[in-house]
């Protein structure tokens, strides 16, 4: 990366970063908070929980088209505004009605699809993949260091003073996006712009791939959402440990769950190893789930569950936007990015209000079971599916392909393992998508050269 680059990904990452944080300090607290909230039922709790869920899903799309039309900082600082409102309404309400209307209004001010853009036009093509990977571990981050942080900000200033830490959190993410991160001369042009949106989207839900990708991000999010529902009755009330002590809990599990991640996914570099973490990932989170449900009472059993739970939620978490990222047309990346992303709150709002609806009726271990049985039928679709060949990016740069554009992509189209040609030619830009398996290393030496790359 460029200078430029680094100081515009590190930005944004940190706005990001700034934005979930606040977003994922309360999930490990707020169930117990919102008991003592007035009108407060077991359902408005889970509803309060993925609130934002729902909002951020229904205003991605939106705020990305906004972001187009009337520039990228205006429309994040605008998000950015709207959450730290939504978290002041959040921090002064004293029923269960007043905070769901604030985490709504949180999510109302979804500035990913905005974040996402802006990174893409600060960065080359061939160092996005790298920018979206530094940005998705800041929110990885973002959520590890909130489950850690939570409990210990709770006993010392409230949930309300977590509100009030979140929409600091927020305007400090807006100075950021003015002082930090550059503004770009112009967006670069998306590929694929002269298909229609319906067209994008059309090629998109035809994909099965895709489509099991995000039906799995919707069913991720689903089961962590849940998870925050119940886990903090069982802890208080099952396992004895004082809601000031959760912290105590969360901190080893995060650590020891990243350490049983690493090796996972260092064998995904091998790609006819995907599959197999990806399953294996999925039989994790079942097998936590079944432990929660059947081991409530014992901290032998609910405590190494929650180390295999969070070691398969890490490993899918990494695992699945490189999945879309590879798997997504060229020239339709940013509507299957914006689909899975939809996806995903989606699945965090319905996870709360399922959560929140089971607790009331059977307890916390209704809500494990529930969620044991969402992944059992994730597992059960994904069993059968045929493993999708995996591709790779290369990008080539020219000087002058508006008169040699047709030839150079036929001649590119004919070596094996290049499965999609895209030509940018006033961009001077060859897109390809290669199946590295199949591509000669010295296949495409030519055109590096010719490229100047």
């Amino acid at each position: 990366m460029t200078p430029l680059e680094r100081r515009a990904v590190s930005a944004l990452a940190g706005v990001f970063g700034l934005r979930m944080l606040g977003l994922f300090l309360i999930l490990p607290v707020f169930a117990l908070y919102a008991r003592d909230l007035k009108g407060n039922t077991a359902f408005l709790t889970g509803v309060a929980i993925g609130a934002y869920g729902l909002t951020q899903a229904i205003f991605q799309i939106p705020f990305g088209l906004m972001s187009d039309k009337y520039g990228r900082k205006r429309v994040i600082a605008a998000g950015l505004l709207i959450f730290a409102v939504g978290s002041v309404v959040a921090a002064t309400a004293d029923s269960i009605n007043g905070v769901i209307f604030g985490r709504a209004l949180q999510g109302t001010g979804a500035i990913a699809a905005a974040v996402i853009a802006l990174a893409s036009d600060l960065t080359r093509e061939e160092q996005r993949a790298k920018a979206m990977a530094i940005i998705g571990m800041t929110i990885g981050l973002a959520f590890f260091v909130a489950l850690m942080l939570g409990s210990v900000l709770d006993r010392s200033i409230g949930v309300p003073g977590i509100f009030w830490l979140t929409a600091v959190l927020a305007i400090a993410a807006i100075v950021v996006v003015y002082k930090s991160v550059p503004t770009p001369v112009a967006s670069h042009v998306p590929l694929g712009g002269e298909i229609s949106l319906k067209k994008q989207f059309s090629i998109i839900f035809k994909n099965i791939h895709l489509l099991r990708l995000d039906y799995g991000i919707f069913n991720l999010h689903l089961v962590l959402t849940a998870l925050f529902v119940a886990v903090p009755f069982t802890l208080v009330e099952s396992l004895d440990i004082p809601r000031e002590s959760h912290w105590s809990v969360y901190l080893p599990v995060v650590l020891l769950s990243i350490l049983a991640m690493v090796p996972l996914i260092l064998m995904t570099t091998r790609k006819k190893r995907i599959p197999k973490i990806f399953m294996s990932g999925i039989t994790m989170l079942l097998v936590g789930e079944l432990m929660f449900a059947f081991g409530a009472q014992s901290t032998i059993w609910f405590l190494p569950g929650m180390v295999i739970w969070f070691t398969g939620f890490n490993t899918l978490e990494s695992l699945m936007p490189s999945l879309v990222s590879r798997l997504a047309p060229v020239q339709n990346k940013g509507a299957a990015i914006g689909i899975y992303n939809s996806s995903e709150f989606f699945g965090a709002f319905l996870g709360g209000v399922l959560g929140g609806l089971v607790l009331g009726l059977y307890g916390p271990q209704g809500v494990y079971l529930m969620s044991a049985g969402v992944i059992v039928v994730w597992l059960l679709i994904m069993l059968p599916a045929k493993p999708p060949r995996l591709f790779d990016t290369h990008v080539l740069r020219f000087d002058d392909l508006e008169t040699q554009g047709n030839n150079l992509a036929a001649e590119l189209s004919a070596i094996d393992g290049v499965t999609e040609v895209i030509i940018m030619a006033p961009q001077g830009v060859v897109y390809l998508k290669v199946d590295s398996e199949l591509l000669l290393p010295e296949a495409l030496d030519k055109y590096e050269t010719a490229a100047g790359n």
